[in-house]
């Protein structure tokens, strides 16, 4: 027998006050998104298997939980992640449309399993991305967008962790060759921090990579001292270049090998963390979108998870409810409204405040505090 009210494993109810942050959030990193020229769009939460699985490049396309369309007969899945149908509309329906394409979204996502580290199953996802460049000055905007969004939501203690996800093969077809075969060892090795393993495959050249995670500004040191070719001198520009636009906002560490979560961006990738919340809040990158006659269209983004963020309190607001005691004029509440306050009209003449959970009573044509 199932109990009432009992939800599958990995999903829940978002109650008051928790559903009014999530909402809040949301709004908060759409209207910063909105600021800088980002439209919205809004994808179906759930599409056709074959068209969602091509454009997902990632192991994500394992996390799609898959069902019979009763109409078409056809297997449709519910979305895992918002980026891919972003691109999909990018290559099609506004594919028309100039660019750099500036779009943003939100909304639930779905996947098949939970990891130990985040075992929600149904998780918002909010963000933006700018379809037809990956530039330094894309990038910069992009990681600008997702700082400004936090902080108008009230996040503080953020950290940026840049990465260059595709630095391996970008090393291997230049100054450090590597045998066919071997660059996707080399960079699961890099990923695991595994010194020894990397020299017993035959990467030793790569070890000082290991030792370049750090603090920025350390770590990019490290890393030109390594750079003798010049070969990392662009990208490592790049990243300075972004980091001096936001070091005096959020604190900034780089893990040039991090590949985990980024196995589709190409030249450039960030995650997001904030004080007192476990593991990533958001990540974003370069990377590529495929058109349906094959041609690619860099592109660059980021999402942002709510969930970690609300359950840590981090986008709380204090509740600001005015107590319309019953029978008092209607007007008085409208006029209230106007200037913002949220108003509970008492409905019967035993309601009360508490009852209400009002922190103002109206009084004398006032709100007064309680």
């Amino acid at each position: 027998m199932i109990l009432p009210g009992l939800l599958p494993e990995g999903y829940r109810d978002r109650l008051p006050p928790e559903a009014d942050a999530s909402a809040r959030l949301v709004r908060c990193v759409l209207d910063t998104a909105t600021g800088y020229g980002y439209e919205r769009v809004s994808p179906p939460l759930a599409e056709f298997e074959d068209g969602l699985r091509a454009g997902l490049k990632t192991a994500s396309v394992q996390d799609l939980l898959r069902f019979v369309d009763p109409v078409s007969q056809r297997t449709m899945a519910i979305r895992p992640d918002i980026t891919t149908q972003v691109g999909r509309i990018a290559a099609t329906r506004m594919a028309h449309h100039p660019r750099p394409l500036r779009l943003s979204y939100g909304g639930p996502v779905l996947r098949l399993k939970a990891t130990q580290l985040r075992p929600e199953r149904e998780m918002m996802q909010v963000g933006a991305e700018l379809i037809g460049l990956d530039t330094v000055a894309a990038a910069l905007e992009i990681v600008s967008v997702a700082v400004e969004a936090l902080s108008r939501a009230g996040v503080s203690g953020v950290t940026v962790d840049f990465t260059l996800p595709d630095l391996v093969d970008h090393l291997s077809a230049g100054p450090l060759p590597l045998e066919a075969g071997a660059v996707s060892e080399i960079r699961a090795l890099l990923d695991a921090k595994d010194a020894g393993g990397l020299v017993a495959r035959g990467g030793a050249a790569f070890l000082p990579l290991i030792e370049a995670a750090g603090t920025f500004d350390a770590a990019i040191a490290r890393l030109r001292t390594f750079d003798t070719q010049g070969a990392l001198a662009s990208r490592l520009d790049g990243l300075e270049r972004i980091a001096a636009a936001i070091r005096d906002k959020v604190a900034i560490t780089l893990d040039p090998t991090e590949r985990h979560g980024f196995e589709y961006q190409n030249w450039f990738g960030f995650s997001l963390f904030a004080e007192g919340v476990s593991g990533e809040i958001g990540r974003g990158g370069s990377y590529s979108i495929v058109h349906p006659d094959g041609r690619e269209e860099p592109a660059i983004g980021f999402s942002l998870y709510c969930d970690p963020l609300v359950d840590a309190g981090l986008a709380a607001e204090a509740r600001r409810r005015l107590f319309v005691p019953f029978g008092a004029d209607p007007a008085e509440a409208a006029r209230l409204r106007e200037q913002g306050w949220v108003t509970v009209a008492a409905l019967t003449e035993d309601d009360s405040p508490a009852a209400q959970i009002c922190s103002h009573i109206l009084r004398d044509g006032a709100p007064q505090a309680l």
